[in-house]
């Protein structure tokens, strides 16, 4: 059998323009081939970035220490809680911190940021936590000019209040059933701002106790009360007995409720209720003024990350004495989602707290 050379052609011809076709596809995968790893990376590359952010909210949900906090400023309920831990270091004795004491005048309760209960005297505290400039206005108001506002803000003369404060308490006290002598209840006004810089017409004040009086005081452990405080010296030391039914009065006085945040910082004002799912509210349905005195906030545990609980520690109320044991703890389990609505001493609006951003609440009885 012959072929022809035009067979072969045709033959060879098809064969040639696949070998042709091969190469062509074979040239384009090798062109493409680094465009579709570059594809293949960005894409990788995006899936990391994507689980980054995903690990990043969730690792900052567990371990941030504010919790959605609200805009609340709490500097001058923690310079009050300040001046009476310092106080009762200087001087020993208890100091109770936003007292609520009835005036039978005024027909309210007075507000008093600290009273100091020592063997020589009842000192009532008004602490102002003032950063600024202050001198005595034209109506007689302790005015302020802070570095930070330039315009000038007016107060009520705290030498006055706190003036006013003692005759409340020692009325406060007579009522139930413990007069005191004349002269045994002081007040002072306390300036522990560092940036605080009275006029001397202030600071000239024997009820006034400037940032650097507050400084340099040191510790009188057999003479009571520093020599700063008005009517000091010669006084003999009272009982303990007299102490004791002190402590508990006072202990046991109205006084605003207390929310303790992360980070140290703590705000006087009023509890008002829970927020949250209905199992939550279930399981606080107790955790409440008449039967709580205190409960306190443990943080999630780091395993379940969605699922994670709060467990809140409260103690029942104990009206015979100032608290309750330890031994009383109970204890239940809710979501770190789970609100607190408490109102600010001096502010008319309520406001949320996420209970994963709380330490602990002191309630009033």
């Amino acid at each position: 059998m012959q072929f022809r050379w035009s067979d072969r052609k045709e033959t060879e011809a098809p064969k040639e323009e696949a070998r042709s076709t091969k190469r062509s596809s074979q040239s384009l995968a090798h062109l493409a081939a680094p465009l579709i790893r570059v594809a293949d990376d960005r894409v990788s590359m995006w899936v990391v970035i994507l689980c980054g952010l995903i690990l990043f909210r969730i690792l900052r949900r567990i371990f941030r220490r504010d919790d959605a906090f609200p805009d609340i400023d709490s500097s001058d309920s923690d310079a009050s809680f300040a001046v009476a831990a310092r106080l009762e270091k200087l001087y020993g004795g208890k100091a109770f911190v936003g007292l609520r004491i009835p005036d039978a005048d005024a027909g309210a309760r007075q507000h008093i940021d600290v009273v100091l209960v020592t063997k020589r005297e009842l000192m009532v505290v008004a602490v102002r936590n003032f950063s600024g400039f202050v001198e005595i206005g034209g109506n007689e108001n302790w005015v302020c000019t802070s570095d930070k506002k330039h315009r000038p803000q007016s107060h009520p003369d705290p030498v006055i209040e706190v003036s006013k404060q003692v005759a409340v308490i020692e009325s406060y006290l007579e009522q139930r059933g413990v007069p005191l002598p004349k002269g045994h209840v002081i007040g002072q006004v306390i300036l522990p701002h560092p940036n605080c810089r009275p006029a001397y017409s202030i600071s000239s004040q024997l009820e006034v106790v400037s940032f650097d009086k507050w400084r340099e005081l040191k510790p009188e452990p057999r003479s009571g009360l520093s020599n700063w405080i008005k009517g000091a010296v010669g006084k003999s030391d009272t009982q303990d007995g007299l102490c004791e039914k002190l402590h508990f009065i006072l202990s046991t006085s109205p006084k605003w409720d207390r929310l303790e945040l992360r980070g140290d910082r703590n705000i006087l004002g009023e509890f008002v209720e829970f927020k949250g799912n209905k199992n939550d509210m279930h399981a606080l349905r107790n955790v409440k003024r008449s039967k709580v005195g205190r409960f306190i906030v443990q943080k999630p545990s780091m395993l379940g990350l969605g699922r994670s609980r709060l467990q809140v520690l409260y103690f029942p109320r104990d009206y015979r004495g100032e608290g309750a044991s330890s031994l009383e703890c109970k204890e239940i389990s809710v979501k770190p989602s789970t609100e607190v609505i408490f109102q600010q001493l001096n502010s008319n609006k309520a406001k949320k707290f996420k209970l994963s951003s709380i330490v602990a609440v002191t309630l009033s009885g």
